[in-house]
C-alpha cells in the first residue's frame, strides 16, 4: 500500500515538473528526438520527449527542457546542427573528389 501511494506521489511530482518545461525543438522521428535529448543531458540540461498532436492532426515529437534553460538548449542544438551540416558538406565534397578521380583515371586509360 505504501508503494502505490509513493508511485502516485512521484507521478504528480513529475507532472508538476513537466509544467515548467517548454518545447525547445520538434523533430521528425524518435531517433532524432533521443539524439537531441542525449545531447542536452550531456550538457547538463534535463530533457523530456513527448509525442503531441500537431495543428493539422499529424503526430509531432517534441523535445522539452526547463524554461530557464531554453536559451542554452537552443544554442547547444543549433551548434550541433551547424556541425552536422558542416560535416555533411565535407562528406559531399569528398564524394565529389572521388568521382572526379575515378573519371580522371578512366580518361587516362584511353
Amino acid at each position: 500500500m505504501d508503494r502505490s501511494r509513493r508511485n502516485k506521489g512521484d507521478r504528480s511530482a513529475t507532472r508538476a515538473k513537466e509544467k515548467d518545461y517548454v518545447i525547445v525543438t520538434v523533430v521528425e522521428d524518435m531517433g532524432k528526438a533521443r539524439d537531441c535529448k542525449d545531447l542536452l543531458e550531456e550538457n547538463d540540461i534535463p530533457a523530456l520527449i513527448r509525442q503531441q498532436q500537431g495543428s493539422s492532426g499529424e503526430t509531432c515529437i517534441a523535445v522539452l527542457v526547463p524554461e530557464g534553460q531554453m536559451d542554452e538548449a537552443h544554442v547547444i542544438i543549433e551548434s550541433q546542427d551547424t556541425f552536422d551540416d558542416f560535416y555533411d558538406l565535407g562528406m559531399d565534397e569528398d564524394e565529389d573528389e572521388d568521382e572526379y578521380e575515378d573519371e580522371s583515371e578512366e580518361e587516362a586509360e584511353y
